[in-house]
């Protein structure tokens, strides 16, 4: 059901200057931001060189889920994306182990893919994204 893991989000109170303090002082190079208004996230994704990318985030506006998190538990690790072949069959297969994501149908998160978000508290706290790539995403 896994293919890989896509990212890490981290969320982060002042994206510009988290992502010039990332890239500067690790030399890993930014591909800009990206406003997800929608979702209440500026987003932002650095690319190591290899495995997974990194995303800050940032709220979008008080009354976003990141500003809740960032106001509860400071700047620090948010998410860990797992990128999935077909997120609505992987839904139905975690539905039937009794795992609920928080909502039932996927969106569309950053670069266009469709994203869902499991519950935490099915996994020790971690909050997981599943993600399905754009060129396999339905509209």
């Amino acid at each position: 059901m896994i293919n890989r893991i896509d990212h890490i989000g981290i969320a982060v109170h002042d994206l510009k200057r988290s992502l010039r303090h990332w890239e500067k002082s690790l030399g890993i190079t930014g591909r800009g931001i990206e406003e997800l208004e929608s979702n209440g996230v500026v987003c932002a994704h650095l690319r190591p060189a290899d495995g997974p990318e990194l995303e800050l985030l940032a709220p979008w506006d008080e009354a976003s889920p990141v500003a809740k998190f960032l106001a509860k538990r400071g700047e620090g690790i948010h998410h860990i994306c797992l990128e999935v072949e077909d997120i609505r069959a992987s839904i139905s297969v975690l539905e039937k182990r009794g795992i609920d994501c928080i909502r039932r149908e996927p969106h569309r998160g950053a670069g266009g893919d469709l994203v869902v978000f499991i519950h935490p508290r099915h996994f020790n706290g971690v909050l997981l994204e599943l993600k399905e790539k754009k060129q396999k995403a339905d509209d």
